[in-house]
């Protein structure tokens, strides 16, 4: 399955202009025989935009979803997207899954929330694991900061996903993140691992880009720079499934050893 990794910003503050950027991406993306783009964290609202992140949220199924479900639908392929939740009085942190029929496949809510400003804006999610099936593949849902914990995407490896979307907000000067964590992420769980990252000044943030599509091998299929930019690259089942039997990490553990870790 060719994936697109769309590395924007958007227009902070504008859902509006957003789903412009999304839409003209998707037209791009479906052109170049993609059937998943993915966007990064918060690209629905923007992400350092301070109480807008409360104002702008809306349900799992509210009216933005069912934009993006038409724009997915238009252009024929499945989209993931960040965005901020409402559900009552909470807000999460949260990455949509919508098919290329525009029905909603996965709702994942950020477990692990990252320094003041987003202990501030959100409620963190407790569902670990969060999947849904495309084209023959078990896809899962991080956001950002999850990736950074082993546990999490051991949980997903475990879970049998094959690839794993993550989208993120990764700020200077972490870059290493996305440079070397992400290929040794993929590896070590035996996935593909998609990381889609902002780009540029937003507050008091500096994004760095770089996003990327990690195989199992450790080898980054796609790196894009530090500005906008759509890359694409190949999620292949027959490479995974090779390099797996090569790599028994999964089948070679002890888990009787490892109680200390909880």
């Amino acid at each position: 399955m060719r994936s697109a990794l769309l590395q924007s910003s958007g227009r902070p503050g504008s859902t509006v202009e957003n789903l412009k950027v999304l839409d003209e991406a998707a037209g791009r993306a479906a052109a170049a025989g993609a059937g998943l783009l993915v966007t990064p964290e918060m690209f629905l609202t923007g992400y350092a935009i301070g109480d807008d992140i409360a104002r702008l949220a809306e349900p799992a199924d509210g009216e933005c979803a069912d934009a993006i479900a038409e724009i997915a639908t238009r252009h024929g392929l499945a989209v993931v997207y960040g965005y901020p939740e409402r559900d009552g009085d909470a807000v999460f942190n949260s990455a949509q899954l919508i098919s290329a029929d525009g029905a909603r496949l996965a709702n994942y809510r950020k477990t692990h929330l990252f320094g003041c400003f987003e202990r501030d804006h959100f409620t963190p999610g407790e569902q670990q694991v969060v999947q849904a099936e495309l084209d023959g593949l078990r896809v899962g849902l991080l956001i950002c900061y999850d990736v950074e914990f082993p546990e999490n995407v051991r949980a997903h490896a475990l879970a049998g996903t094959d690839l794993l979307v993550v989208p993120t907000a990764q700020m200077h000067p972490f870059q290493f993140v996305a440079e070397s964590m992400i290929p040794v992420r993929a590896f070590e769980n035996q996935m593909y691992v998609a990381y889609v990252n902002r780009v540029g000044r937003e507050g008091e943030f500096e994004f760095v880009g770089l996003s990327t599509l990690a195989g199992p091998d450790g080898v980054a299929r796609t790196r894009a720079g530090r500005g906008d930019e759509l890359v694409l690259a190949d999620v292949d089942p027959v490479l995974l499934a090779a390099s797996r039997e090569a790599n028994p990490y999964l089948t070679d553990r002890r888990p009787g050893l490892y109680g200390s870790l909880v």
